[in-house]
């Protein structure tokens, strides 16, 4: 069953973050995932809106772990960390489907 990975994050160290995008990218494909939204100027109907806000498609939540985990995404990720704030990663079900 597919599941959702929402992400929201600011970017502070854009040169540093820059460089996390083609690196990620080629990972997603091998785990079958798809970018189904992405804005970094968001409208915001409550709160603040963040600088990267993103939902990914996968198709089960095994994958999402395999990605997670995979040694090459962890070599990566610190990209991620070092160069964003205030993140919230999560993972939805489809409406009434868990």
């Amino acid at each position: 069953m597919q599941v959702y990975i929402v992400n929201a994050y600011n970017i502070h160290d854009f040169e540093t973050y820059k460089k996390y995008p083609p690196l990620v990218a080629p990972l997603l494909v091998k785990y079958g995932a798809k970018i189904l939204a992405m804005d970094m100027h968001p409208k915001a109907f409550e709160g603040i809106a963040k600088t990267m806000n993103v939902i990914i498609e996968f198709p089960s939540e095994e994958a999402v772990d395999k990605f997670y985990n995979d040694p090459a995404y962890q070599s990566i990720i610190g990209l991620r960390q070092r160069s964003t704030s205030n993140t919230t990663m999560i993972m939805l079900h489809s409406f009434g489907k868990k």
